[in-house]
């Protein structure tokens, strides 16, 4: 098992290879089509991104509405291919690894 803490800096991922096991801790970023939209149409306008893109992870969650007294609900993952068309732009800006099915 290959234990990673964000950001994913190129100097921690130099190593990995296809199939490896991985664990990773720290700060990932929950998004789905719709947040993808907005965030490609403010690196074509130019403008700020509301989170710093460079070398962190995006994990394709859909809705995951708490219970009460819980921080989260279910956090299932979602279906990739909706932000494929995405996906160059925010590698271009940074991203450096995205979890989905």
């Amino acid at each position: 098992m290959i234990r990673l803490r964000t950001p994913l800096t190129q100097e921690k991922l130099k190593d990995l290879k296809m199939g490896d096991e991985v664990s990773i801790t720290g700060t990932i970023y929950t998004a789905r089509d719709a947040a993808h939209e907005r965030l490609v149409k403010l690196l074509e306008e130019g403008k700020e991104l509301p989170i710093e893109m460079k070398d962190q992870i995006i994990y394709y969650v859909g809705p995951s509405p708490a219970k009460p007294g819980e921080v989260i609900g279910a956090a299932g993952p979602t279906t990739s291919y909706r932000m494929d068309p995405y996906t160059p732009q925010l590698l271009d800006a940074g991203l450096k690894g995205m979890i989905g099915k």
